[in-house]
C-alpha cells in the first residue's frame, strides 16, 4: 500500500484553496506574466495564470506554502490551463510540456519542506488537470447542433502533453477537474491510462466534476448519478465535485456520489456563490459549518475549497476534518450500468430492458431513406419516437455500403447529443466495422455499449478491441463468433462465450457487468432440417450463460427468430413474443426489438400460439409446414365509436361559469375565444369571468354544496381555457400584474411515489385563485428547498404516502430552518397526523407547520397563513393546540405501560398446533400470472375506499342514496364505471403477480423459510415484532411467527407471499389526461387503477386457499364477504401494521424475484412503482389474525437490530413510528 493510500485509509485529507483568488490578492500586472521568458512575445499575456510558476515562481511557491502551513495535505499544481488547447489563446502551445514541468516542480518543492518539518503529515502533489476551453459535447454554433469546435483525437493528445509534464515534474497524483463536459473529462483519461501503460507505471487519479446550477446537472446535461457511471472505468483514486456551487448547494451531490460511488469521495466547493461583484462572501467559519454537515454525514475522504477559497478557509476546514472519520465506501452491489444524461442500471428484478432498433439503416427502411437523403432532423424523430415508445437504450447503426458510415456515425451521434429528450438515454454503438464504433466512441459523453466485437478475427485482434473499449469507458456486447465462424448449436454458443469471458474478465480486466453476451437468435422456421432447434439452443445457451458466467448479461436481436415470415406481421408478432416469453424465464436481459410491434403473449390465439410453439420449441417435425398453413388464413380487424352533445343559448360570461360548475370541456375553446373577442386584453377573461366562476366553485366546494369530483372536473375546464388564452398573452409582451393569492410549491418527498392526494389537494387549490407549482415525485429535499427560492413560494406542501416518508419530512423541516426558511410548511398523506407533526415535524422548524387532513381543510389553512391579518391568530390557536398534543403524546407514552421482550414472548398467544391443521400447498415455490384478465378483477373491487379518494364518505352501495353525497357519489360513480370499462376493453393496463409458497416453520419471533421440504437449509429469515403493551388478563402480545407452527414442534409447516400490480401501462394514459388539462380523468384513472390493485390481491387471495395452497378449497364467500375477511387466513403487507419494518419488503421481493416477474420496483424507501402495487404474506392457520404491533421498547429494537444485521441507528430509523422512546436518550437504570 502506498504512503498515500495508508494516510487516506487513517484520515480526511484536506485539498488546497482557490490559486486564482491568492494570485488576485497581488494585483499582477502585464510585466508580471512576461518577466525573464516573454518580454517579445507579441500577445498580451496578463490573466495567463499559468505563465507565473515560470515568470513569477516566487509568488506560485509562497500560496503553496501558505496552504500546507494552514493544513492542507494535497497542494494543486498551477496548470488549470496547461494544456495547448488553452495555451493556443495566447499563442503559446510550444511552452506547454515545459510550463507542466515547472509548476510540479514548484509544488513538489513545497511539499518537500512540509513533509520534512512534518513527518507524520505528508504532504502530496495533485496535478491539476482542468476541462480546456472547448467542449467535445456541445456546439459552438446553435445553428449547427452537429458541429464539435475539438475532436477527442485533439484532446487525447493536448491531456497527454500535459500528463507527461506533470509526472516528469514530479506529481503524486492527477486530478482532472471541474470537469463541465464528461467527454472532454473521459478523453483526459483516455490519455492518462495510454500513457501510463507505455511508461509501465501507475498514477493515481482524481476525477471532479462540476455541477454547473440548482438543474443538478453538468453544462453537458448529465445527472450526478450518470457522470459518475460514465467516469467509473478507470480505477480511480477518487470521484466528486468542485466549484460553481458552495458547500451547501453541493451537499446533495457529494451525498448521491457517496452512496453509489466504488471510489473515494472528495469535494472542494466555491465559498458559497458569487455576490454581484463575482466576489465570494462566504468566511471561513461559515464554509465549516456546511463542511462539517458533510463530513457528519461521513460523505467525504478529501475535502477542500475552490474560488473564493483562502488560507484561512483552509485553516478551518483542517480543523474540522480533524474531528471525523473519513468515509467508508459502501458495498456497492456489482450491476450493469451505463448512462447518457441520465443513468441505466440494470438489477436482477429488472426484468427486461428494451433497445430501440430504428435509428438502423439495417433494420429501419424509413432512417436509412432519411439518413441518405441528408435529412438528419427527421431522422431525429424517429430517435425520439423510439424514446417515447418505452426504449431504455437506442442502438445506432449506419453500415450502409454507399454510405460514409464514420461520417454518418459521428454526426448523427452529435446531433441527437444536442437533444436532451433523446441523449438521456445510453447509446450502442453498433457496426461490423471497428473503425465505425471507435469514430462512435468518441463522440458520446455517456456510459455507452460497443455492438459487437468477437473471436471470429482472432483472440489478439479481440484482446485489442477489447482494451480499448474499456478505455473509452463502453461496455461491450460479445457476438458468439470464432475463427470457425458463427456458433449454431447449443455447444459452440457455450465454448465461445466460456473462451470469450476468460479473456474478457481475466486478461482484460473487463468487470464481468460490463459484458453483454449475444449468443445468436438465427431463423427458425426456414424449412431447413438443421435450423428447428436454433431458439431452443439460444435459449438453453442463455441459461448456461447466467448460471456459469457470473455478471454477463445476454442480449440479441429478436426479430431474427422469424425472419421467414417477413410480411405476415401478426405471425412475427407472435413469434416475438413467445420467444421473449421464454427466453427472458431463461436469464435474457436485453434485446433489440421494436415494442410497439409485440403481441401480448396471453392475448395471442390459443391455436396461433400452440403452432408458433411448435416451430420455437421444435415439438414436432412438421411444425414448420402447420405454422406456414395457418398464417395464410391470418386477417386483421378495426372499429368506429361516436358521440353526442347539447346546450348553447346563453352570453359567453355566463358560459363560462356554467361550464366551469359543472364541468362541461366541449366548448371551452370557442367560448374562451368569443369572451377574449369582447375585452380589451386576453388576462381579463381570467381575471373576469374565469375567476368568478372559479371564485363560486370555491364557495360551494367550502360550504359542503360542492364535492371533489366536480371541483376536478372544473379544474379541468378551467385548465384547458387558460392553456387556450396563454399564447394570446404571451404575444401582447406586456407584463400583466397577478391577482393569485400567493404561490405553493408541492412535492411528493424523495422515496415515495405516491401522489393522487396531493393532485387533488393541488386542483383544489388551483381553483381557489393560489399558483401552485407540482414538482412531481421522489424529490430530494434540496430540490424542494431550491426550488422554492427560485420561485418565491409563500408556502412549501409535502406529500408521502409509506411511514419512511415521516422522516424525510422531518428532514425536509430541519433543512428549512438550517438554511433561513421562515415560510409555512404544511404536511399531508394517507401515513401523516396531526400527532406526528405536532411532536416530529414542528419542532425542527421555527417557521409554521401545519398538517392538512384533506383536500377541504387546505384552502382556509392556506388562506390563514398567507393573509398577515389572519395568520397570528391562526398560528398562536396552533401553537397552543400543538403543545397540548405533545403533552398528551408524553403523557400516554410515559402513562402507557409497557413489558420486557422477554414477557411479551412468555404471553404469546397459545396456539396448539396439529398437523391436520396444516395443509401442503399444491404448488411449492413462485408462479407468475402475467396480464390477468381485469375484467375478472373488476368484480371483486371494494369500491367505499374509492369513494374516500374523491372526499366522499360513506359505505358502499349505501352512499349512493346518501342524503347529502349520494348524488355526487352516483355520477362519480357512473364516470368510473365508464372508464373501467374502456381500460378494460381498450388494455391500458396490465396486471401482474407473483406468489411464493414455501416451507416455513417458526424460531422465535422469526420465520425460517427452506429451501425445499427436506427443511435442512434456510433460504431465507422472515422477522417479525412482538407486541410489548402490557395486555388485560387473558390477552395475549400478538407477533406474526404465532401464526407458524414452531421448529421444534416437528410440524412442517408453511408460508406465502404475494405482489401484485395493475399499474403497468397507466403513465402513457395519465401523460395525456393532464396533456389535456384534464386532471378529473387522470385522478380517475390512478383511483381505478389502486382499486384493481386491491382487487387483484383479495382475488389471488381467493386463489391461493382455494388452488394454490388448498387449505380452504370449499370456500364459497361473497365479494362482502371477502371484503369483510370472513375467510380463514391473513395477508398482512411489510409496513403495515402487523408487521411496520418497510424493509422486510426487500426481503420479500427477493424470495419472489418480484421485479423481475411483475416489473414492479421498489425505491429506496421501499415504496412500490407503479403505484397502483400491493404485496404481502400469506399466513393459512384457523387462528392467525390481523393485529396492530402499537408501539415497542428498545430492548426489543437492539434485539431486532442484531437478529438483522443491521445498525441500531438505521434500525430506529426504519421503526421510528412505532418507538415508545426517543432515540438517542441514554435509558435511566
Amino acid at each position: 500500500m502506498s504512503l498515500l493510500q495508508e494516510q487516506l485509509k487513517k484520515r480526511i485529507l484536506v485539498l488546497d484553496g482557490a490559486m486564482g483568488t491568492m494570485i488576485q490578492r497581488h494585483q499582477l500586472e502585464e510585466e508580471d506574466f512576461r518577466k525573464g521568458h516573454f518580454e517579445n512575445h507579441p500577445s498580451p499575456l496578463k490573466g495567463n495564470n499559468d505563465l507565473l510558476a515560470l515568470t513569477r515562481p516566487e509568488i506560485i511557491l509562497g500560496i503553496h506554502e501558505a496552504y500546507y502551513e494552514a493544513g492542507a495535505d494535497i497542494a494543486e499544481t498551477n496548470t488549470f490551463s496547461g494544456t495547448s488547447i488553452a495555451q493556443a489563446d495566447y499563442r503559446l502551445e510550444h511552452i506547454v510540456y515545459d510550463l507542466n514541468v515547472a509548476a510540479a516542480r514548484l509544488a513538489r518543492q513545497a511539499a518537500d519542506k512540509y513533509t520534512a518539518l512534518q513527518p507524520d503529515k505528508p504532504r502530496f502533489v495533485a496535478g491539476s488537470i482542468g476541462p480546456t476551453n472547448r467542449t467535445a459535447s456541445i456546439s459552438p454554433d446553435v445553428n449547427d447542433p452537429g458541429y464539435r469546435a475539438i475532436t477527442f483525437d485533439e484532446l487525447v493528445e493536448a491531456y497527454t502533453e500535459q500528463v507527461r509534464g506533470l509526472i516528469d515534474g514530479g506529481v503524486d497524483i492527477l486530478l482532472v477537474e471541474t470537469v463541465f463536459d464528461t467527454l472532454n473529462c473521459k478523453a483526459a483519461l483516455f490519455a492518462i491510462d495510454q500513457y501510463c501503460e507505455k511508461q509501465g507505471i501507475r498514477m493515481p487519479v482524481m476525477v471532479s466534476g462540476t455541477i454547473t446550477d440548482a438543474s443538478g446537472r453538468t453544462l453537458t446535461g448529465q445527472t450526478a448519478e450518470a457522470f459518475l457511471y460514465s467516469v467509473s472505468h478507470i480505477d480511480l483514486l477518487s470521484v466528486g465535485f468542485n466549484c460553481a456551487l458552495g458547500a451547501r448547494q453541493l451537499k446533495p451531490y457529494i451525498e448521491t456520489l457517496a452512496k453509489n460511488s466504488k471510489f473515494r469521495i472528495s469535494a472542494h466547493p466555491n465559498a458559497g456563490l458569487p455576490n454581484a461583484f463575482g466576489q465570494y462572501d462566504e468566511t471561513p467559519e461559515q464554509m465549516g459549518v456546511q463542511i462539517r454537515e458533510y463530513l457528519e454525514n461521513n460523505f467525504i475522504n478529501i475535502i477542500g475549497g475552490c474560488c473564493g477559497t483562502t488560507p484561512d478557509h483552509i485553516r478551518e476546514i483542517a480543523r474540522v476534518a480533524a474531528e471525523y472519520k473519513p468515509h467508508v465506501i459502501p458495498d456497492v452491489e456489482p450491476v450493469p450500468f451505463y448512462s447518457g444524461l441520465e443513468p441505466v442500471t440494470i438489477r436482477e428484478e429488472t426484468n427486461f430492458v428494451n433497445i430501440g432498433e430504428r435509428t438502423n439503416v439495417t433494420g429501419s427502411k424509413k432512417f436509412a431513406r432519411l439518413i441518405m437523403e441528408g435529412n438528419y432532423d427527421e431522422a431525429l424523430t424517429v430517435a425520439l419516437n423510439q424514446v417515447e415508445g418505452g426504449a431504455q437504450i437506442l442502438d445506432v447503426n449506419m453500415d450502409e455500403g454507399m454510405l460514409d458510415s464514420e461520417a454518418a456515425m459521428v454526426k448523427f451521434l452529435n446531433l441527437m447529443a444536442s437533444e436532451p429528450d433523446i441523449a438521456k438515454l445510453p447509446f450502442m454503438i453498433d457496426s461490423s466495422k471497428w473503425s465505425v464504433i471507435e469514430a462512435g466512441l468518441k463522440c458520446v459523453q455517456g456510459k455507452s455499449i460497443v455492438n459487437s466485437i468477437s473471436l471470429k478475427e482472432g483472440e489478439d485482434a479481440f484482446r485489442h478491441h477489447a482494451r480499448l473499449v474499456k478505455r473509452y469507458g463502453a461496455a461491450v456486447v460479445v457476438m458468439a463468433f470464432d475463427e470457425q465462424g458463427q456458433a449454431d448449436s447449443y455447444e459452440r454458443r457455450i465454448e465461445i462465450c466460456q473462451r470469450a469471458y476468460n479473456i474478457l474478465v481475466n486478461e482484460v480486466g473487463l468487470p464481468p457487468t460490463d459484458i453483454i453476451f449475444d449468443p445468436n437468435i438465427l431463423t427458425v422456421a426456414t424449412g431447413i432440417e438443421e435450423h428447428n432447434n436454433y431458439a431452443v439452443d439460444f435459449i438453453k445457451a442463455t441459461r448456461w450463460i447466467k448460471n456459469n458466467l457470473p455478471g454477463a448479461r445476454v442480449s440479441g436481436g429478436v426479430s431474427n427468430i422469424s425472419f421467414s415470415f417477413r410480411g405476415n406481421d401478426r405471425v412475427r408478432e407472435a413469434m416475438h413474443s413467445a420467444f421473449l416469453y421464454h427466453a427472458i424465464k431463461a436469464g435474457l436481459d436485453i434485446g433489440i426489438v421494436n415494442a410497439g410491434q409485440l403481441e401480448v403473449y396471453e392475448e395471442i390465439p390459443k391455436d396461433l400460439l400452440e403452432l408458433v410453439e411448435d416451430v420455437l420449441l421444435n415439438r414436432r417435425p412438421d411444425s414448420t409446414e402447420r405454422l406456414v398453413e395457418f398464417a395464410e388464413t391470418i386477417k386483421s380487424k378495426g372499429k368506429v365509436q361516436e358521440k353526442d352533445l347539447e346546450w348553447r343559448t346563453w352570453p359567453v360570461n355566463k358560459r363560462l361559469s356554467h361550464a366551469l360548475i359543472k364541468g362541461i370541456v366541449e366548448f371551452i375553446d370557442e367560448d374562451t375565444e368569443e369572451a377574449r373577442q369582447l375585452v380589451d386584453r386576453p388576462l381579463q377573461v381570467i381575471e373576469g369571468p374565469l375567476m368568478d366562476g372559479m371564485n363560486i366553485v370555491g364557495d360551494l366546494f367550502g360550504s359542503g354544496k360542492m364535492f371533489l369530483p366536480q371541483v376536478v372536473k372544473s379544474a379541468r375546464v378551467m385548465k384547458k381555457s387558460v392553456a387556450y388564452l396563454l399564447p394570446f398573452i404571451e404575444a401582447e409582451k406586456r407584463e400583466g400584474e397577478s391577482n393569485s393569492n400567493g404561490t405553493i410549491l408541492m412535492a411528493t418527498v424523495k422515496g415515495d411515489v405516491h401522489d393522487i392526494g396531493k393532485n387533488i389537494v393541488g386542483v383544489v387549490l388551483g381553483c381557489n385563485n393560489y399558483e401552485v407549482v407540482d414538482i412531481g415525485v421522489m424529490v430530494p429535499y434540496q430540490k424542494i428547498l431550491d426550488t422554492a427560492r427560485e420561485i418565491g413560494a409563500d408556502i412549501i406542501g409535502l406529500s408521502g404516502l409509506i411511514t419512511p416518508s415521516l422522516d424525510e419530512m422531518v428532514t425536509v423541516a430541519r433543512e428549512m430552518e438550517k438554511q433561513g426558511f421562515k415560510i409555512p410548511l404544511l404536511i399531508g398523506g394517507a401515513t401523516t397526523s396531526k400527532t406526528h407533526t405536532a411532536v416530529k415535524i414542528a419542532q425542527n422548524y421555527s417557521g409554521p407547520v401545519v398538517h392538512v387532513l384533506d383536500a377541504s381543510r387546505s384552502v382556509p389553512v392556506a388562506g390563514s397563513l398567507i393573509n398577515p391579518e389572519l395568520r397570528p391568530k391562526f398560528m398562536e390557536d396552533l401553537d397552543v393546540e400543538y403543545q397540548k398534543i405533545r403533552e398528551q403524546h408524553a403523557g400516554r407514552v410515559s402513562a402507557k405501560e409497557y413489558i420486557s421482550l422477554s414477557a411479551a414472548r412468555e404471553n404469546r398467544i397459545p396456539i396448539e398446533f396439529k398437523a391436520s391443521d396444516v395443509q401442503t400447498p399444491a404448488h411449492i415455490g413462485n408462479t407468475t400470472l402475467v396480464n390477468y384478465d381485469l375484467a375478472e378483477l373488476a368484480q371483486y373491487i371494494d369500491w367505499t375506499p374509492f369513494f374516500a379518494t374523491w372526499e366522499l364518505y360513506g359505505k358502499y352501495p349505501a352512499i349512493l342514496t346518501d342524503s347529502v353525497v349520494g348524488e355526487e357519489a352516483t355520477k362519480v360513480f357512473a364516470d368510473a364505471h365508464a372508464m373501467l370499462k374502456q381500460l378494460i376493453d381498450e388494455k391500458w393496463l396490465q396486471a401482474n403477480a407473483v406468489i411464493g409458497l414455501w416451507p416455513a416453520n417458526s424460531v422465535g419471533d422469526d420465520i425460517e423459510i427452506y429451501t425445499d421440504e427436506t427443511r435442512t437449509q434456510v433460504l431465507e429469515t422472515v422477522h417479525n415484532l412482538r407486541q410489548q403493551n402490557k395486555k388485560a388478563a387473558g390477552q395475549a402480545n400478538y407477533c406474526l411467527s404465532d401464526f407458524v407452527a414452531p421448529k421444534s414442534s416437528g410440524i412442517a409447516d408453511y408460508i406465502g407471499g404475494f405482489a401484485v400490480t395493475t399499474g403497468l401501462g397507466i403513465e402513457e394514459h395519465v401523460a395525456r389526461f393532464e396533456a389535456n388539462h384534464d386532471d378529473y380523468s387522470a385522478i380517475m384513472l390512478k383511483a381505478l387503477a389502486d382499486r384493481l390493485a386491491e382487487a387483484f390481491a383479495e382475488r389471488l387471495h381467493q386463489r391461493v386457499r382455494q388452488e394454490f395452497w388448498g387449505y380452504a378449497s370449499n370456500e364459497t364467500l361473497s365479494n362482502e364477504e371477502l371484503i369483510t375477511e370472513k375467510y380463514r387466513g391473513i395477508r398482512p403487507a411489510p409496513g403495515y401494521p402487523a408487521c411496520p419494518d418497510h424493509t422486510e419488503k426487500g426481503l420479500l421481493f427477493q424470495l419472489l424475484d418480484a421485479s423481475k416477474q411483475t416489473g414492479i420496483s421498489l425505491t429506496e424507501s421501499y415504496a412500490m412503482y407503479p403505484t397502483a402495487a400491493v404485496s404481502g404474506w400469506y399466513f393459512g392457520h384457523p387462528e392467525s389474525k390481523y393485529f396492530g404491533l402499537g408501539k415497542i421498547n428498545r430492548d426489543q429494537v437492539e434485539e431486532y437490530a442484531q437478529r438483522k444485521n443491521m445498525s441500531l441507528e438505521d434500525t430506529e430509523r426504519w421503526l421510528s413510528p412505532v418507538l415508545a422512546y426517543e432515540p438517542g436518550l441514554v435509558p435511566v437504570s
